[in-house]
Formats: C-alpha cells, structure tokens, sequence
C-alpha cells in the first residue's frame, strides 16, 4: 500500500456569506428605479399650449397640480372644462379644500415656497381658469405656474 491514499472529495457546501449582500444590492436597486403612482388621469392628457420662455419647476415635492380638459368617460360629462384634482373630478368650489389638504401633508416652513400648477388643454375655457384662479386667491395661494410645452407660439 502506498503511504499517500486518495481522499475522496466531495463538492463543497455552498457559501452563504455573500448572500445579504446581493439581497441588500437588490433592494436597493429596485428601491431606486421604482417610481412612486403618478395620478390616474380622469381627463384626456392635456394638450398643453406653447410658450416661447420656458421655466422648469423646481422641488416638484411642493407642486399641487389642477387638471383641465375633456372627460375620458361621458359620466363625467362633456366639453373641455373638467377639472381633476387628485383622483376625482371636481367643481372649482372643491380647489380650497384641495389646497388645504395638500398644505396639510407638507411642513409649515414649506408653505409658503408651494405652488399650484394648472395643466390645462388649449381648448379649456378662460373662465374656467379664471374660476380656479380666484378660489386660489381666496385661500391665498398666490404662487401658481401654467404648464406649457416649449416651441413656437404662433399668431393665428
């Protein structure tokens, strides 16, 4: 018999040492990538007007935004004067309370830097704007932006 035998290896065990590290790696990749639930649009996507000066909104956590446009379904009715806040359709009565439900889920230091942002189609009525302008002057929220596409604006 020789003095060195063969030792019969088997497949050694699995390391499980590095496996919280993947887990962490991958919660923290999709912690990342995931967008949080944009509102579910009640109205047709607003064909926004052009502008010729274009300003980027900033801290767009501060941004309260009023949809106007045309109902998706006829229940909500008809023309191009519907205005969404949040999930429902809504009256410009309905604005104030709107407004102070969304001052409510932000601190009191950050009140005053909110802004109200009106995404509205270029078919809406000017009163209807000028209904939602005027319920924002009456809960003071004097900070408000038009959304708009840059490109040409041209004279018709």
């Amino acid at each position: 018999m020789s003095k060195f035998r063969k030792k019969k290896k088997d497949t050694p065990a699995l390391s499980t040492a590095s496996l919280p590290d993947i887990v962490f790696m991958l919660l923290f990749f999709f912690m990342v990538t995931t967008t949080m639930r944009e509102t579910d649009l009640l109205i047709d996507s607003p064909r926004l007007p052009s502008a010729s000066e274009v300003k980027k909104l900033e801290r767009k956590s501060l941004v309260s935004t009023i949809y106007v446009g045309k109902a998706k379904d006829a229940k909500y009715g008809t023309g191009y004067n519907r205005i969404q806040l949040n999930d429902k359709i809504a009256t410009p009565d309905d604005v104030p309370s709107f407004i102070y439900l969304e001052r409510d889920n932000v601190s009191e230091a950050e009140v005053p830097f909110m802004t109200t942002s009106i995404k509205a189609d270029k078919e809406s009525s000017v009163g209807t704007l000028a209904d939602i302008r005027e319920k924002l002057r009456d809960v003071n929220a004097l900070k408000l932006s038009l959304s708009t596409h840059k490109g040409s604006v041209i004279n018709k």
